[in-house]
């Protein structure tokens, strides 16, 4: 479901469109909660997974309610603004996957809510030059006005100071919130890691764009590192983020 939600607003060509398929999951919740999904694939194991480790429906309306927010296809205005959608969507998704494992722990949910800011934050890094080949444009309109940098300068795909220092202050703040999560993992308990193992990906794609001088379109962002289904093998078996 998360996966098709994320998807909703690059495949719709009209808003009323997208409203209409979240007005579908927001009824399709609900019921699921009643114990009568509807007869469509996603619905029915979602509502097996709910039945099983008794998921809060509170973590599934956020997800739907800020996507349907998203919808909008607007810049975010400021980075606070982008770190909400991030806490509604990526950490509520984060939230679920520890009630899946059985954890239920005050310092896993503290984790779990810096990860998933830092996640929504380097998604939109990340899907910057794909974004701008669209003429789209979704980085905190604050950070940007501050160094002088237009849409229309990213749009065009420069690669000036100014440029490279709104991706150096967007990049920093995923860091943070990064190292925050990371804070917890004394109290953290070892069950929770699964959850976690996003934070391999994070801090890879942070580590390489600092290596490409902030240059968030620089090639070697576009390429996947060969390295990390090992570096994620190695942070499974010892149970940490």
């Amino acid at each position: 479901m998360w996966s098709w939600h994320r998807q909703v607003k690059d495949s719709v060509s009209q808003k009323t469109i997208g409203l209409m398929r979240m007005e579908f999951w927001k009824t399709a919740i609900e019921e699921i909660y009643r114990d009568k999904p509807p007869n469509q694939p996603v619905s029915v194991e979602l509502w097996r997974a709910v039945k099983t480790h008794n998921l809060t429906k509170r973590w599934l309306h956020r997800i739907i309610t800020e996507r349907e927010k998203d919808l909008d296809d607007r810049a975010y205005r400021n980075l606070q603004e982008l770190e909400a959608y991030s806490e509604n969507t990526q950490s509520s998704l984060v939230y679920l996957l520890l009630e899946c494992l059985g954890v239920k722990n005050v310092h896993a949910d503290h984790a779990a809510s810096h990860i998933g800011k830092a996640q929504g934050i380097v998604t939109c890094l990340r899907a910057t030059p794909y974004n701008c080949s669209r003429r789209k444009v979704y980085l905190p309109m604050d950070i940007c006005m501050l160094h002088g940098a237009s849409q229309e300068d990213f749009i065009r795909g420069r690669r000036e100071q100014n440029i490279r220092d709104v991706v150096y202050d967007v990049a920093s703040q995923a860091h943070v919130h990064l190292q925050h999560a990371r804070s917890f993992s004394d109290n953290v308990p070892a069950a929770a890691a699964p959850a976690f193992l996003q934070t391999v990906v994070l801090e890879d794609y942070l580590q390489r764009v600092r290596r490409a001088d902030f240059d968030v379109f620089h090639k070697s962002l576009q390429n996947r590192n060969p390295l990390l289904p090992i570096q994620l093998y190695l942070r499974s078996w010892k149970k940490t983020y």
